[in-house]
């Protein structure tokens, strides 16, 4: 099956951009990589009130903004890779919010997703939160982290609302990969047996673990 937009999703930690980036160098494909920069995001993780509902709608926005123009730009005239899923907003709001502005939330989120296009093919990466932990850690050593590191806890949390998300999730085909024992952005060999799923990818979820 031959898919013209693929989109990558994990939880925070797992390498979405970097696989991104390798994907799309071997597809000769676009990238589209998600805006990090949120200026209420240190905030939120200190635990200011209203900065939970403040930093959700800002990436929100800023996803659909970025979604528009991906629909604008003719998105099939060229194969596009993207490190996030538009529909996945929903996780961190559902774990964020209190009620009432989830309840906000939900009506802007509802009039928004009418807009976005759907991929073809859904890759959610895998890994234990231990091993996320220690990824932020060394990214954080060797500056690259572009956001503060959240608490374990929180990553656990996280963690496990991915999983739950992904399991029930069958809007489009579902690739998901392992990857705590490899690094796919880091191996040519990796990045080319996950080229060879993708491929071989047709409908319904399939469970890849990547050779070391």
């Amino acid at each position: 099956m031959s898919f013209r937009y693929i989109a990558i999703e994990g939880p925070i930690g797992v390498g979405k951009s970097a696989l991104a980036r390798r994907l799309a160098a071997r597809l000769d494909a676009a990238v589209v990589l998600e805006e990090h920069e949120n200026p209420f995001l240190a905030d939120f993780y200190a635990g200011r009130p209203g900065a939970a509902l403040q930093a959700q709608l800002f990436y929100l926005l800023n996803r659909h903004r970025q979604q528009l123009a991906i629909r604008q730009g003719d998105l099939f005239a060229q194969t596009t890779v993207a490190d996030y899923l538009f529909d996945r907003d929903k996780i961190f709001a559902y774990l964020n919010l209190d009620d009432n502005e989830l309840f906000i939330y939900q009506r802007l989120y509802d009039l928004l997703a009418r807009d976005v296009p759907s991929p073809d093919l859904v890759i959610y990466l895998q890994a234990p939160t231990d091993v996320l932990m220690r990824r932020l850690r060394e990214r954080a050593k060797e500056g690259a982290a572009d956001t503060p590191i959240p608490e374990a806890a929180y990553m656990r949390e996280l963690n496990e609302a991915y999983q739950h998300f992904f399991f029930h999730y069958s809007a489009t085909p579902l690739l998901v990969v392992e990857t705590s024992q490899v690094d796919l952005a880091a191996s040519d060999g990796a990045v080319e047996d996950l080229l060879r799923q993708i491929r071989t990818t047709t409908r319904g979820t399939r469970y890849y673990v990547p050779r070391m």
